[in-house]
Parts: C-alpha cells; sequence; structure tokens
C-alpha cells in the first residue's frame, strides 16, 4: 500500500472555550478546528493535537474533547491514522464528469496520484463480462482491480474489464491511469456511458480506503468505446463520499 511522503506535522491551534455561551464546548472546539482548516491554518496532513493534550491544555473533560474530534471525523475533515493521530484530510476531489480518467484529473489538480495494483488476470469470461463486452462467449477478459489515492491518502477503488486482446502493460499501471495505459497501444477512448449512483462500504472496501464498514461511498459503472465503435472497457469504481464528488452542468 502507498504511502504519503509528506511529512506529517504537529499543529497547535490557539482555541479558545466560553463556558458562558450557549454553544455546548465540544461545538465551539470543533468549529475553531473547521476555521482553521478552512482558513488553511490547518492545512491538509497536518497532525492535529491529541485530545488527551487538547482537554488538558482548554481544562476540558477528554470526552468532550473526543466528541469534537467525532464531529470533524464524520464531516470528512480530519481522518485518524495508525500510528500519526489525528491528521487534516486533503480537501475533497471534485470532479466534473467528462470522459478523462480520474489519474489523469488528478494529475492535472497536482494531487499526486498513485496506484496499488490489487488485481491484474486474465481468465475466460462470465456470460455478463462478454455480454457486456460485447465478446464471443468463452473470450478472455482482463480484469484489473487498483486502489487509488491522492495525496498519499486512499481515495478510490477500481475494477475495471477490457477484451484480452487490448491488455495494456501490468508496470504501466502504477505511474499512469488505464487511459494513457490504452493511448499508448494505440487506443482512444471516444465515448462512454456511465452511472452514478452510492452504497455503504464493504468491511473489505472500508479497510482498503482506511474508513468504517458501513460508510457511505460513491459509484460510478462506465461502459467505453473506442472512435472504432468497439467496447473496450467495463468499469466499476467506488469513492470514499467524504473525499469525492461529482460536479455536472446542465443547459436548458
Amino acid at each position: 500500500m502507498c504511502e504519503s511522503d509528506q511529512e506529517v506535522v504537529l499543529t497547535e491551534i490557539d482555541i479558545v472555550v466560553d463556558r458562558t455561551s450557549d454553544v455546548p464546548l465540544h461545538q465551539q472546539i470543533s468549529n475553531a478546528l473547521r476555521t482553521a482548516i478552512a482558513s488553511g491554518q490547518l492545512r491538509p496532513g497536518a497532525r492535529v493535537e491529541n485530545e488527551i493534550d487538547l482537554a488538558a491544555r482548554l481544562g476540558l473533560s477528554r470526552p468532550t474533547v473526543r466528541r469534537a474530534m467525532e464531529d470533524l471525523v464524520h464531516s470528512g475533515l480530519v481522518t485518524r491514522r495508525r500510528g500519526s493521530g489525528t491528521v487534516v484530510a486533503p480537501s475533497q476531489v471534485r470532479r466534473q464528469l467528462k470522459l478523462t480518467s480520474l489519474f489523469d484529473d488528478l494529475e492535472a489538480e497536482g494531487r499526486r496520484p498513485t496506484t496499488t495494483v490489487l488485481e491484474f488476470s486474465i481468465a475466460v469470461g462470465t456470460a455478463e463480462s462478454t455480454g457486456i463486452l460485447d465478446l464471443a462467449p468463452k473470450s478472455g477478459v482482463l480484469t484489473i482491480r487498483r486502489l487509488r489515492f491522492a495525496g498519499g491518502e486512499p481515495l478510490a477503488i477500481m475494477t475495471n474489464e477490457l477484451p484480452a486482446d487490448i491488455a495494456p502493460d501490468y508496470s504501466a499501471l502504477g505511474t499512469c491511469g488505464l487511459y494513457a495505459s490504452l493511448r499508448e497501444k494505440g487506443i482512444t477512448i471516444a465515448g462512454a456511458t456511465q452511472r452514478i449512483g452510492a452504497r455503504v462500504a464493504t468491511h473489505a472496501e472500508a479497510e482498503l480506503l482506511g474508513e468504517k464498514a458501513g460508510a457511505p461511498l460513491l459509484t460510478l459503472d462506465r461502459v467505453a468505446y473506442s472512435d472504432a465503435g468497439r467496447i473496450i472497457e467495463h468499469g466499476h469504481h467506488v469513492y470514499r463520499a467524504s473525499l469525492y464528488s461529482f460536479d455536472m452542468s446542465i443547459r436548458q
């Protein structure tokens, strides 16, 4: 699994709590940290002061501080990393709905995409996969499954099925996107149909993505075809809803 090469730095924020205010103490803490994140005082990757030290510094109970941190975790503003504590999450990836790969979009935004290839296998396709890819029964189908990171943070699990005869170079998938790998073989994506949905994460997905089982995921199913009209790829991707969203433009 890829790890971020960004140094995790502890950042202490000046927080003032007002015990006479009608605003609950935990909310005052989370509001102060939200402001620090929004202003850039707490940047993505910065390590937030731990609950014990923050509670002692503010003279508050640990459960109060823990609830404030949980509010930020549930909002997707911070994540808890083993060995690093509570860390400010990367800003949400907002992706226009267009015919590009996630890798290319992240790279264009300077989000340092990296990839772990979880599966790369060729087998006789199922009736469903050969049907979607418009292949003859029992044709060879390549299955690629990857874990995509943005700035060292796990973002998406991507499963793609392709006709075996256009299999891209395995080694290229760790350093560039699938569509770029296909372009190197002279295959250009000309169009696609896709469906966006949502569901909860399975235990296995949550473990890979650093989420809790049952966390919300965005889903994207895409069938892409080449400029020659051949179906070349069926993709099923799941994204962390806390870090990812789709944008679209609608015209009359």
